[in-house]
């Protein structure tokens, strides 16, 4: 999968306003009722992260979980990085 630009990348982001790059990085931290909410959050994460074939790095720091997402093959951001955040946004949509 071909890295995508800058420009394409700052293009998508408008559609993905809870999303920000972090350098090469998409990345978003989910805020949930407890530790628990979480980390029902995260295994529904690992579950679909596994589906795609595509792992992001994830951060649990009590309530909050922080994803970040790149293609490292790619050495940056490619469609499977917004693919992965348009199914993360559903996730977390019926949390």
């Amino acid at each position: 999968m071909d890295k995508l630009s800058r420009d394409d990348i700052e293009a998508r982001l408008e559609d993905f306003p809870d999303w920000s790059l972090n350098g090469e990085k998409l990345q978003r931290t989910f805020g949930f009722d407890d530790f628990r909410g979480a980390m029902a959050f995260v295994n529904r994460i690992a579950d679909l992260a596994e589906e795609h074939q595509h792992h992001p790095d994830i951060m649990v720091r009590y309530n909050k979980v922080t994803l970040t997402l790149t293609t490292h093959d790619a050495s940056g951001l490619t469609e499977n990085d917004f693919a992965f955040a348009t199914s993360t946004d559903t996730v977390a949509a019926g949390v």
